[in-house]
């Protein structure tokens, strides 16, 4: 499955459901929430704004860490713990659609399970 399309089982295209604001729940609890979020296909992700949990920092990820998300509760959950997110490459707001940027995030998400 391509790591920068949402899951079928999580999100349709054909809805709209905008999830900047949600809040992101990792495997091991709340990180932060939704600063940006797109749609395309392959190149789908999320800005997480982690606000004080790690100084204010923002990270990227992939739109298919994306396990579930909750409309209800204006929750997205995402399949990687909270030490998996702190350790990411970091967010680099000049450089963050450029390809080679991209490669890096994905090489690293990539190496997870699920």
């Amino acid at each position: 499955m391509e790591l920068w399309d949402y899951r079928p089982d999580v999100y349709d295209r054909g809805q709209s459901l905008d999830l900047v604001g949600y809040h992101v729940q990792a495997t091991d609890g709340r990180i932060g929430s939704v600063d940006e979020a797109t749609y395309e296909v392959g190149e789908s992700y999320i800005i997480v704004d982690t606000g004080p949990w790690i100084f204010g920092k923002k990270v990227m990820l992939p739109a298919q860490v994306v396990t579930s998300i909750d409309p209800q509760e204006r929750v997205v959950h995402v399949a990687r713990t909270k030490a998996e997110i702190k350790d990411a490459p970091e967010f680099d707001a000049g450089t963050f659609k450029e390809p080679e940027y991209r490669a890096r995030i994905g090489d690293y998400y990539g190496r997870f399970p699920g």
